[in-house]
């Protein structure tokens, strides 16, 4: 647990009290790599430690990072006692594991009485884990990326500015700056997330009942500014929303893709390259899921490929008597100066931000934490909205009256 009380905006000295926080990074990734980026740079008086499965990545990441306060070990989250016994040994945790490890490092977490800000993917609910998170006397801060995590933040902005909230609609994506072929689309985060997205039925509020839709469904065509038309789809991204925020008529989240990506993706599912069920290849078991994850990682993963991430929120309800609706938008693109990803940049920093609030006691409740929550405190809400300003994520928000 962190051993200090008094709180600290992100802007003064790092007291003396959290000098030595070890904080732990699970996966090194593309995302995983910026936010021990990040907090390295942000935290200089803490020790970040970069941790994967694979020593050699872990370790690639903190040697070119090259601070003196970055350094490396190797973490097998499928181990569940040993991550347990890892994570004692640290302040905080990161986790930017895929989300089929999401759960397992969270409930480790929980063991070892260590708080943790995350961003995997996880089929399961965070919020089961609340309780127990209270009685360890830690901070869970689920889904802290891009969407869900900083959408989830924005939806808990606008809804806490109405008296009733009547809908919230999210629409996210990131893409290369222009289609590259096969699919219009390159790889900038976990293949098995993104096939995780393409299969999982998206929850959503329809009349203000909570249904499911068939994952891809839901297909339309909106106008984003700067970039033009883009299709958009139904993906299961409101996740604690559909918890947290109630007595809406209306709740989705969509993901965006240049046109004619949609069509594509469902002739793989279709034709079962995202199965999970082992089939029989000249008597050796394979699974679909698996050989695609590498077919896709071979041939979409282009680095060289520059990205941007874009994202629309609304948040319609009443306010003062009159129907107003608010509406933020975000649109990053990849930053050359640190070589870095949009879908890093949004996804990490936001992540990295939120961890920094807590080393720093500006976040203290304990218990599962979703992001919307934070976007509901004002004061959280600007430090996060400033200090991803000051990495040049800017997010424009819109007031408007709705007849």
């Amino acid at each position: 647990m962190l051993p200090y009380k008094k709180v600290y905006s992100l802007g003064d000295l790092i007291p003396p009290s959290v000098v030595g926080l070890k904080i732990l990074v699970l996966g090194c990734g593309n995302v995983g790599s910026a936010i021990v980026k990040d907090l390295a740079k942000y935290l200089p008086s803490n020790q970040i430690v970069a941790a994967d499965r694979n020593p050699d990545v872990a370790r690639k990441v903190a040697e070119e990072i090259g601070k003196e306060n970055v350094s490396w070990t190797q973490a097998d989250a499928s181990k569940y006692d040993e991550l347990v016994n890892i994570i004692k040994k640290h302040d905080l945790v990161v986790g930017a594991l895929p989300g089929s490890l999401g759960y397992i490092s969270a409930k480790a977490c929980v063991d070892a009485k260590v708080s943790m800000v995350d961003i995997s993917y996880m089929p399961e609910n965070p919020l089961t884990l609340n309780e127990a998170a209270i009685k360890a006397g830690i901070t869970i801060v689920p889904d802290c990326g891009v969407a869900p995590g900083l959408s989830n933040l924005l939806a808990g902005r606008g809804a806490s500015r109405l008296d009733q909230v009547e809908g919230i609609h999210i629409v996210c994506g990131g893409l290369p700056i222009t289609p590259v072929p096969p699919l219009g689309y390159t790889i900038t985060w976990s293949v098995e997330g993104l096939i995780d997205e393409y299969m999982r039925p998206a929850r959503i509020v329809e009349d203000g009942k909570l249904v499911k839709k068939e994952a891809l469904s839901g297909l339309e065509i909106i106008e984003f500014p700067k970039l033009g038309k883009l299709e958009a789809f139904y993906t299961d991204g409101l996740r604690t929303l559909l918890e947290t925020i109630k007595g809406v008529k209306s709740m989705w989240e969509k993901t965006f893709r240049y046109p004619g990506h949609v069509e594509k993706i469902k002739l793989l599912r279709d034709l079962g390259f995202f199965d999970e069920e082992p089939i029989d290849v000249e008597n050796v078991k394979i699974v679909p899921k698996k050989v695609t994850i590498k077919l896709l990682d071979r041939k979409l993963r282009k680095p060289k490929v520059k990205d941007l991430m874009a994202m629309k929120v609304e948040v319609t309800g009443i306010k003062s008597e009159s129907k107003v609706k608010y509406v933020y938008y975000l649109l990053d693109y990849y930053d050359d100066a640190s070589k870095t990803t949009a879908m890093a940049r949004t996804t990490g920093y936001t992540a990295s931000v939120v961890a920094q609030l807590i080393v720093k006691g500006v976040i203290e409740d304990k218990g599962v934490i979703p992001p919307e929550k934070l976007g509901m405190n004002e004061r959280i809400y600007k430090q996060i909205i400033e200090e991803l300003e000051k990495r040049n994520i800017k997010i424009t928000e819109i007031e408007e009256k709705v007849s």
